[in-house]
């Protein structure tokens, strides 16, 4: 079994009609909720979390948006958890996301796509530690 980290991004939580329905979506792909919780993501953690992306323009503007509100956290797992949760939540840009991803239901634009998904094993390890210790 593989674990990775799933978030709920600000503008969804805020909403508050859909958090459910993407737990469900996960649920039902074969995904195991072993840690979830919704808080409030002080800057420097999300600076931390984000860090590779420091030196590109939108860093900041990511900073200040996923620190706008409450997330809802996920450590998840299952087989091959990283690629199956990212093919599930679909590209980053929502209108290119495939029909029937989280992405495509629920992310509004690039900017506000709804979730976050550990990009590779490495990625899943490091933000489960930064975000569940």
């Amino acid at each position: 079994m593989q674990q990775t980290y799933f978030m709920i991004k600000p503008e969804i939580v805020r909403e508050g009609k859909h958090v459910g329905d993407i737990l469900a979506i996960a649920n039902r792909a074969g995904f195991k909720i072993t840690g979830l919780a919704m808080r409030q993501l002080d800057r420097a953690l999300v600076e931390d979390f984000y860090g590779e992306h420091r030196e590109r323009g939108f860093y900041k503007d990511l900073c200040d948006y996923i620190c706008s509100g409450p997330v809802v956290t996920i450590r998840l797992e299952r087989e091959n958890a990283v690629a199956a949760l990212r093919a599930l939540i679909g590209a980053t840009n929502p209108a290119e996301a495939a029909v029937g991803t989280i992405r495509s239901l629920y992310g509004e634009s690039l900017s506000f796509n709804a979730v976050h998904a550990s990009a590779n094993p490495e990625d899943a390890a490091r933000e489960l530690k930064l975000i569940f210790g």
